[in-house]
């Protein structure tokens, strides 16, 4: 079918939109990590002083007031500070840009007439965009908006390698590429790659919320302001759970469709070493914490390395390397 300009035109134009999009709301969400904790540090000695001018616990007393032994008056509703402000702004931003990215994925799909993730431009826009998607749903469950700025760093880095070093004109896909396993493996892919960054991004804090707690005086500037070390191991841990089994899924379908377009299961491409090896880095993450029970530093490294092969897999070995996954439009 011939390619339609006008959505092309319209997706890259999105695509650029959203990266600034993206840019506004890490600046806001920064300046909320930056600054509002001093609020809610603020808000936390404002209360307890309450507490004890009213004759409840004081501050050593924090184990009975979370447990419920003594009783606790009312708080009242605090105003909301100038740094909380921005970062609910940030977090509307980030919303916006992530609608934004996928009327792009849309508009390229319905440019080319096919599954918008045909090469290396596309899959990284999916992927990312699925990144984002995730962290949407962590700070819905955890209290951690005020970390988005972290998240959206390497999102923004990798939109931009993504829109100039591999962008590739909207075109028809090559024959080895024309099959329903481009819908079923490629998607698998996309979905547990986007995932993954998630935990790396909080293995990464949580070394670092780790150090301050055994050195306070080292990470004073930063550390106090990251959550608390297990929430960000769960994070990570939860994460990791989601993407794993669709990773896993995507790995599998790949195999049989290379022996489909190929004729083999496996043939040592470059980009399918990386993504096992990634497999296999992910595999002992979850196999040491069931069986031999790793948490805490070494989990978190382990983690950090599958982010580290992640992302060297999806944006770097179509630069460095050539195989049968060149197909990316990348000379």
């Amino acid at each position: 079918m011939e390619i339609n300009e006008t959505f092309s035109q319209y997706s890259d134009l999105l695509y650029t939109t959203t990266v600034a999009i993206y840019v506004l709301a890490l600046l806001f969400t920064l300046f909320e990590q930056a600054f509002g904790a001093k609020g809610r540090l603020a808000a936390e000695r404002s209360r307890k002083r309450v507490l004890v001018g009213a004759g409840g616990p004081d501050s050593d007393d924090s184990a009975a007031i979370e447990d419920g032994d003594a009783p606790v008056e009312p708080e009242a509703p605090r105003a909301i500070g100038r740094a909380e402000r921005i970062g609910r702004m940030g977090a509307a931003l980030l919303v916006l840009g992530a609608l934004l990215q996928l009327s792009a994925i849309v508009l390229r799909g319905l440019a080319v007439h096919r599954a918008p993730w045909g090469n290396m431009y596309e899959y990284g826009m999916a992927v990312t965009f699925i990144t984002v998607v995730a962290w949407l749903v962590v700070i819905k469950k955890f209290p951690v908006r005020h970390l988005t700025g972290f998240l959206l760093l390497p999102v923004v880095i990798l939109m931009f390698i993504n829109g100039t070093l591999l962008y590739t004109v909207a075109a028809p896909v090559v024959p080895a590429l024309q099959s329903y396993w481009l819908y079923i493996h490629v998607s698998a892919a996309i979905i547990g790659s986007g995932v993954f960054l998630v935990p790396g991004v909080a293995s990464v804090l949580y070394l670092f919320r780790t150090a301050h707690d055994r050195n306070p005086a080292k990470f004073a500037g930063f550390g106090p302001k990251l959550p608390a070390a297990d929430v960000l191991d769960r994070i990570a841990y939860r994460a990791t759970i989601v993407a794993f089994p669709i990773f896993t899924f995507g790995v599998l379908c790949g195999a049989v469709w290379a022996e489909a377009a190929w004729g083999r299961f496996w043939g040592w491409d470059p980009k399918e070493t990386v993504a096992f090896i990634a497999w296999v880095i992910y595999a002992a993450y979850l196999h040491s914490r069931a069986t031999a029970g790793w948490r805490g530093t070494r989990a978190a490294v382990i983690n950090i390395v599958g982010f580290s092969v992640t992302i060297f897999n999806l944006f770097f070995v179509n630069l460095v390397t050539a195989g049968l996954h060149s197909y990316a439009g990348v000379s």
